[in-house]
């Protein structure tokens, strides 16, 4: 990308010019609104794919989309002819296994597989399978989305709004801390992904232990077609919900800049929204179990969850967005064709923490001027020089590997 007023070369996802400050859409927000992973989806969309998997979404998202149709079809398909075990045992990992697979598949953390998956996937869904089996027992009455009990209880609210959303994030944080505090794994995409694995592998223990009668119950005869918007809910639905939100959570301890945020204001007020959020979801399953029939009950939850689940992806594209320009510009920055500077020695905006260019005037993210900027007293619009070069930077390449 060239620079319109001075003909300066850009990374290719500048907003603004390192060299004269000049906005480079300043009639066209809607260019600043793409979602840099998909250029053809605004920052503001609901597409799960990309939001999750933002890596993969430029190579073959087609493929991410089949594999969890597939995977969600055959959960639902078996709950159709009342093959409960299996539904349960499909629905408990189809969101994680295509997961696992995406991170194997964008060969995330190459020299490292072994340790991030066993810390922030086996680790986790080990303390998840432990926790849930110990506040299951507490309760004084079954909560499991397969029965519908006869009355609330003040107790199982108790522990399904604090209890639970509270230890059950510190457990799904432990990996993502552990991991993001590596400097190998200090950036901000590194963070949300390490959070969406372990939010992931919670959910599938989670689902294992409450709906264990299930599991081990054998064909249901009566009905059988009852359980599919179970299956959905729990296979779909809650997973994701609790994956972007410790995703979010993670993010900001990893944060932007060099190095990581750490146990920063904002990672405890993203905490909170996470706990909130799994807080919120929770009661609202529970209490709409008690609305009408048990199908009515749960075709509500599952409404009341994709809400949720809506506002969470918003607010994690928002997020990955920040990422995705942090990871190009770096990338820029340390190009032999933007003056090739090191990581260690790449400056960051004091504004919005971004890198910026070698010799940098502007900041390409947020156009606010460096310290050691000389502002030209004017700046004559001209066309770009015959011949300059025009390298736009693969954002699909961003932050995959050191």
């Amino acid at each position: 990308m060239i620079c319109p007023a001075c003909s300066t070369a850009l990374p290719d996802v500048a907003d603004y010019c390192q060299s004269c400050g000049t906005d480079l859409y300043p009639d066209d927000q809607d260019i600043k609104r793409r979602f840099f992973s998909k250029p053809d989806e605004p920052v503001a969309s609901f597409a799960i794919v990309s939001s999750i998997m933002p890596r993969g979404a430029t190579r073959h998202p087609q493929t991410y989309r089949i594999a969890f149709t597939i995977a969600i079809g055959v959960a639902l398909l078996a709950s159709l002819f009342g093959a409960l075990p299996i539904a349960v045992l499909v629905a408990a990992f189809a969101v994680p296994v295509v997961y696992l697979t995406y991170l194997y598949d964008v060969n995330l953390w190459k020299d490292a597989p072994v340790l991030v998956v066993g810390i922030a996937f086996a680790l986790t869904g080990a303390l998840s399978v432990g926790f849930s089996l110990v506040w299951k027992g507490w309760l004084p009455m079954r909560v499991s989305l397969s029965g519908v009990p006869s009355s609330p209880s003040p107790i199982a609210i108790l522990l399904l709004v604090l209890l639970v959303p509270i230890v059950g994030e510190i457990i799904r944080q432990l990996g993502p801390v552990l991991l993001a505090s590596r400097p190998k794994f200090d950036d901000l995409m590194d963070g949300v992904t390490f959070g969406i694995t372990s939010g992931l592998a919670y959910a599938a223990g989670d689902t294992l232990i409450r709906q264990w009668d299930l599991l081990t119950g054998g064909l249901a005869s009566a009905e059988p077609g009852q359980w599919a918007p179970l299956i959905l809910l729990e296979g779909l639905i809650k997973p994701l919900i609790i994956g972007t939100a410790s995703g979010l959570a993670a993010a900001e301890f990893a944060g932007l800049g060099k190095g990581y945020d750490g146990f920063s204001p904002r990672y405890f007020v993203a905490v909170g929204i996470a706990v909130g959020a799994n807080a919120v979801y929770a009661l609202g399953i529970y209490l709409l179990g008690f609305v009408g029939t048990p199908m009515l009950a749960i075709f509500l939850q599952i409404i009341f969850g994709a809400i949720i689940l809506g506002l969470l992806i918003l607010r994690i594209r928002a997020v990955l967005q920040l990422g995705l320009m942090e990871g190009a510009l770096t990338t820029a920055a340390c190009s032999e064709f933007f003056g090739g500077v090191s990581k260690a020695d790449m400056k960051v905006c004091s504004k919005c923490e971004m890198p910026l260019m070698p010799a940098a005037n502007f900041c390409n993210a947020c156009g606010t001027q460096t310290e050691a900027a000389v502002v030209p007293t004017s700046v004559v619009a001209q066309e770009p020089e015959p011949g300059a070069a025009d390298t736009p930077l693969e954002v699909s390449s961003i932050g995959e590997g050191e």
